[in-house]
């Protein structure tokens, strides 16, 4: 029998002294103690907090996205232009992500031929010598001819087989080409489905109708559920400047956290938002930062020689990332935390046992009562124990 179930049997067979008396009492208020700790965590976090009595799902999600928004830009290459959504959305769909460029380094009319690389350590030249046929590295706009030939009126580079002009991308354009993309709009359609309990539903509520949707935009205050997000607004709310990000690029992530306790109604199984930088923006990660591509753009001449426009690309990238469970009473996992929290109680007489044979001033008093020591007599040689010799 354990140590602190025996003590009020104990005080009634011997005649005990006041001191056994007192002690007894603070092993039951040490074993009610522990027992309240084991039900309040039974009741509080398991069921009330964990929700132990639910049969749980993850959510399963499909993401669409639109953008929408126009800018104008005056330069001396390009002259007065739009930028509409075909122009810098890139590619036009894409799975759970949207690209918007924000920067870009543009080379004009680039056609198939002969011409001066970029003047690095690596391709400047005095002398014909210095330049090896065939020759390409890693950072080469082209192959090499073997030909030192002028790039400027002061220096000398190599000359390459490539697309000529070749790209100059030393110097990004600051501030941003398209630094008017804070106030370009993002509108996101996301579907989840919580298959255990065939329940579905989007982000679009149905208190949503489409005269608020084409005026709404997303705040955390006024319009909590509004799926149509301003792209500076999602910058900002991750802490971030529009500006600065716009430049170089980056990564953003746009969150929606779908946690639905299905025990109640449907109503309340709505979306939350939030926003935060994916990539790394600080003073110890300053190697090629940001986020850029190249693509090109290509079409035949008048004589038939086909040209290219190449585009170096930078922007943010916006990942859409759906998250969420959903959970239901069922019996099973209700009965299973049941046991195992009565289970729990067993542990209550351990721990009184452990605090009062080790830890009270009085434990060698204790440990007398609670284990009986018996002499071991050996036996003699022939003697067979337990029977009649």
């Amino acid at each position: 029998m354990a140590l602190c179930g025996a003590f009020h049997s104990f005080l009634f067979e011997y005649d005990t002294p006041r001191i056994v008396l007192i002690r007894s009492r603070k092993v039951g208020l040490i074993n009610r103690a522990v027992q309240l700790g084991i039900l309040a965590y039974v009741i509080g976090w398991v069921f009330l907090w964990e929700k132990g009595y639910q049969e749980t799902d993850s959510v399963v999600s499909s993401v669409t996205t639109k953008v929408k928004g126009v800018t104008l830009t005056n330069t001396s290459t390009l002259g007065a232009r739009i930028w509409d959504v075909a122009d810098y959305v890139i590619p036009p769909q894409g799975e759970n992500t949207v690209f918007v460029m924000t920067n870009v380094i543009l080379t004009l009319n680039q056609s198939q031929g002969r011409c001066p690389e970029l003047p690095d350590d690596q391709t400047k030249c005095e002398v014909k010598n210095i330049c090896v046929p065939g020759y390409v590295s890693t950072h080469s706009s082209g192959i090499q001819t073997g030909e030192c030939v002028p790039y400027n009126n002061s220096i000398k580079t190599c000359e390459v087989f490539a697309w000529c002009p070749v790209e100059d991308d030393y110097h990004i354009p600051k501030p941003a080409f398209l630094r008017e993309a804070e106030n370009f709009t993002l509108l996101v359609k996301n579907n989840i489905w919580y298959r255990k309990f065939n329940f579905s539903k989007r982000n679009i509520l149905p208190t949503i109708n489409s005269t608020y949707l084409k005026n709404c935009i997303y705040d955390a205050q006024t319009d909590p559920f509004c799926p149509i997000f301003r792209l500076g607004k999602i910058v900002e709310a991750a802490g971030q400047d529009f500006q600065e990000m716009a430049v170089e690029g980056g990564v953003m992530a746009l969150q929606i956290n779908w946690d639905c306790n299905l025990d109640r109604a449907a109503s309340h199984c709505v979306p939350k938002y939030s926003f935060r930088r994916l990539d790394n923006k600080d003073s110890a990660h300053t190697v090629s930062p940001g986020y850029n591509f190249r693509f090109a753009k290509y079409y035949k001449n008048s004589d038939g020689t086909e040209s290219r426009t190449l585009v170096k690309a930078y922007g943010i990238r916006f990942d859409i990332i759906v998250f969420g469970k959903a959970g239901k009473f069922d019996v099973i996992p209700t009965m299973i935390n049941i046991g195992s929290g009565l289970a729990l109680f067993g542990v209550a007489t351990v721990l009184c046992d452990i605090v009062v044979l080790y830890c009270m001033k009085k434990r060698y008093f204790y440990r007398e009562k609670k284990y009986k020591y018996v002499e071991d007599y050996e036996l003699g040689v022939g003697e067979t124990y337990g029977t009649d010799s």
